[in-house]
């Protein structure tokens, strides 16, 4: 693949028939696509902690009641200890990584701290975990039908309720991904 066939800074939807307990009917921002694998961090899947919880465990102080009461997402089977900041670009973080001109992924305990605050970015999803792909891995399930890939959209990762956003990002390419089947002489 070239530069311009990675699909970063694109989410890729699980299509209805994708069985796997980790992406049943989840939508997943790609923050990092090239010829070594995939990184990306499932956008729609809460978890049943806040982000007071997270706040309490590393002893950050807590200015932002609204920020405390942020949910918590899994991010994916990978790293489930480890958390990750979606986030529009802004500021000066110690471990970000630029994956658009508008978003990026911070990965570092000063944004946290920042959030607690009520300093941090506007907008932000917190998420434990990552979905990681090998050196051709995704490319494949995507050729065999488990995944549809869309642009971004930021009302999507930010705006859109929880429940809604494995819809509303078919949507945005003209998708009912509820009325999507397995094409005949696939099995």
């Amino acid at each position: 693949m070239n530069q311009s066939t990675y699909l970063n800074n694109q989410f890729i939807i699980a299509m209805p028939n994708l069985a796997d307990p980790n992406f049943f009917h989840t939508v997943t921002y790609l923050c990092q696509h090239n010829e070594e694998g995939a990184l990306g961090i499932v956008i729609n899947r809460s978890t049943e902690m806040k982000l007071g919880d997270i706040f309490k465990q590393m002893n950050i102080p807590v200015t932002s009641l609204s920020a405390a009461e942020t949910p918590v997402f899994s991010g994916g089977p990978v790293q489930q200890e480890r958390g990750f900041v979606l986030h529009p670009t802004c500021g000066k973080w110690d471990a970000t990584m630029l994956v658009s001109e508008s978003i990026s992924l911070t990965t570092s305990r000063d944004v946290i701290e920042a959030i607690a605050m009520g300093k941090g970015p506007e907008q932000y999803l917190v998420a434990l975990g990552y979905a990681g792909w090998g050196v051709g891995q995704l490319e494949q399930e995507i050729l065999s039908n488990a995944w549809l890939n869309t642009p971004y959209g930021k009302h999507v990762l930010f705006d859109t309720p929880i429940d809604l956003r494995w819809q509303a990002a078919a949507g945005q390419i003209g998708i009912d991904i509820n009325q999507l089947t397995t094409p005949a002489g696939h099995g």
